[in-house]
């Protein structure tokens, strides 16, 4: 299945975000929208789960069913040029499986999956049962897949990665699943360096930022994949749109600061350019 045809001077670049919606507005859905907005990126949605959701916590998970998280992305992507594709949190196997099966049409389109599994409050927003269907049916699919320390380790069945030799090859591993390119995030890590290492067929390239003591960090992940697939968006290449994403991520964390949001984990400034 094809884009709808545009010519080149008429081309806005486009993303979609399949994901959940966070009715606190850090996170997912609304993270993901506010990134693509920050960074110029036009951006569409398909929602395939609500939460109940603040600063404190995830209060309440409900599915979207199957077929109709489907007809929002063919809605979408049979009418408007997307140009970048990301996916975050899908909940259950039997919403990942219909992701999956609709994005086969669409090969051409870049596509950045964060395995989101827990949020940063330390709720589960993965079922058990859905890690298989991930690996076997929407991996395969990924440009590029953007797991943190914890849902590599979830991936792969083993131990959490303590060093960059142990992020490597566990990366590796997960590059031998089936995806492009794997970018094994470190800020979950120790030390006063966050290193993220992009990985690929052709080699290893790490992306290092100072550590920020900030409790500020809600919506981290879906932001710098959001992040990534706006670069993708707009043409850069893969290490251009990480080191682009990366740099981002770091300036609406420095900024957080600024926000005072809720009584726990606060979100990041995604519009830290602005106000």
């Amino acid at each position: 299945m094809n884009h709808p045809l545009q010519s080149p001077a008429e081309l806005t670049p486009i993303a979609l975000t399949i994901a959940g919606s966070d009715s606190g507005g850090g996170a997912g859905i609304q993270a993901d929208l506010k990134t693509f907005s920050a960074l110029g990126v036009y951006g569409t949605s398909a929602i395939a789960s609500l939460t109940a959701q603040n600063t404190q916590g995830v209060q309440g998970v409900l599915p979207i069913p199957p077929m109709f998280v489907q007809q929002q992305i063919t809605s979408v992507l049979s009418d408007i040029h997307v140009s970048a594709i990301k996916t975050g949190m899908l909940a259950r196997a039997d919403i990942i499986a219909a992701v999956a099966e609709t994005l086969t049409a669409y090969p051409q389109i870049p596509l950045v999956l964060d395995p989101v599994m827990v949020a940063t409050s330390g709720d589960r927003l993965l079922a058990e049962d859905a890690i298989q269907t991930l690996i076997e049916k929407l991996l395969p699919l990924a440009t590029l897949v953007t797991p943190n320390l914890h849902e590599a380790a979830v991936l792969l069945g083993t131990p959490i990665a303590t060093d960059v030799e142990q992020m490597q090859l566990q990366g590796e591993q997960i590059l031998a699943l089936g995806a492009k390119a794997v970018l094994m995030k470190g800020g979950h890590g120790e030390g006063e360096s966050a290193t993220d290492l992009l990985i690929t067929m052709a080699g290893v390239k790490a992306f290092s930022a100072p550590r920020l003591a900030t409790k500020n960090t809600h919506g981290t992940g879906c932001t710098l994949a959001s992040a990534i697939a706006a670069g993708l968006a707009k043409q850069y290449s893969l290490s251009e749109s990480v080191q682009q994403a990366k740099n981002y991520l770091q300036q609406a964390l420095l900024n957080a600061e600024k926000l005072h949001i809720g009584q726990g984990a606060g979100p990041v400034h995604h519009f830290y350019k602005f106000y």
